[in-house]
């Protein structure tokens, strides 16, 4: 369930567990920072390790919720629920 704007420069990845409550609560915050912070500009996927382990297993995630930056390069990552704003806004390279 990919959310997607034109020209995304902002590519996040994020693991969850199916419904899990930290994942519902990790794909809420991380809507909610990208669509201030980043409103014209960025594309989440959401990828379910219930159905999808193996693509997990090739970005090294074992730990859900985990938030992967695909782009802009360096990749990085936060594990949680990403409700500190601050340190995921941090991780993104924007305050």
């Amino acid at each position: 369930m990919p959310k997607s704007t034109a020209n995304a420069a902002l590519v996040l990845r994020l693991y969850v567990a199916g419904n899990a409550p930290n994942s519902v609560i990790a794909i809420a915050n991380i809507e909610a920072i990208c669509d201030v912070n980043f409103p014209a500009a960025h594309e989440i996927q959401i990828v379910d390790m219930l159905q999808n382990p193996l693509q997990a297993l090739a970005d090294g995630v074992i730990v859900t919720p985990t938030l992967l930056r695909v782009s802009p390069l360096p990749a990085c990552r936060v594990i949680g629920n990403l409700s500190d704003s601050a340190q995921v806004l941090r991780m993104l390279g924007d305050k």
